[in-house]
């Protein structure tokens, strides 16, 4: 077998994991969404159900992923998926920012309490876990077959690792401080970071060079 032959079985091999991990992204994070919006609503936690909804966006993202990996050998029309795929979840990005920021203000103006969930609080450390797992088997695919697509996803990933983060701290400080205005303020602090990859993915910015490089 030639170098070139070793070289495409090696790409095949790599994509065929690529796509095993989107799978498992669009798995969890159906299941990580379902508990979290359920959850949130039980408790009147406004940043789990944001958390719940970011976790939709990432299944779209995972899904347009599976796309794009099985369209790997035409390089051109997966690039041009994943252009409108990064813009369409760049405008659920913005949505969900927005809603967030609505009614994280109004349950400060309110002073709305939520109650404790410890269901919330199992999820967000599974999370907090499993995420940054998942970011570095992305990226070390990603890199391996020089995906752009797949590095944005990566980060996407990433991003879902800081809000899992954010939400745990948030509903600690509410159940075991009893700070109410913790959950409103820490769904508050996952705005930026929200807008920020909302941008991007209206940008259609995907990844620098040296990180898929």
């Amino acid at each position: 077998m030639n170098d070139q032959a070793v070289q495409i079985n090696h790409r095949a091999s790599l994509v065929k994991r690529g796509r095993r991990l989107e799978y498992f992204t669009i798995a969890y994070n159906s299941l990580e969404g379902l508990i979290a919006l359920v959850a949130g609503l039980m408790a009147g936690s406004i940043a789990l159900v944001g958390f719940g909804f970011d976790s939709l966006i990432e299944v779209t993202s995972g899904a347009a992923l599976v796309w794009r990996l099985h369209l790997d050998a035409d390089e051109s029309r997966r690039e041009h998926i994943e252009k409108i795929t990064l813009r369409i979840v760049g405008v659920c990005f913005l949505l969900l920012a927005a809603y967030v920021s609505y009614d994280s203000i109004k349950s400060l103006i309110w002073r709305e309490q939520p109650r404790e969930s410890i269901p919330g609080i199992i999820l967000a450390v599974a999370s907090v876990i499993v995420m940054p797992l998942l970011v570095r088997a992305k990226r070390k695919v990603a890199r391996g077959i020089n995906s752009t697509a797949l590095m944005a996803d990566s980060k996407q990933t990433e991003l879902c690792t800081y809000l899992s983060a954010i939400l745990l701290a948030g509903l600690l400080l509410n159940a075991f401080r009893g700070w109410w205005w913790a959950d409103p303020v820490a769904a508050l602090i996952m705005v930026p970071i929200i807008v920020k990859e909302g941008i991007e993915g209206l940008r259609g910015e995907t990844c620098c060079d040296d990180e898929c490089h």
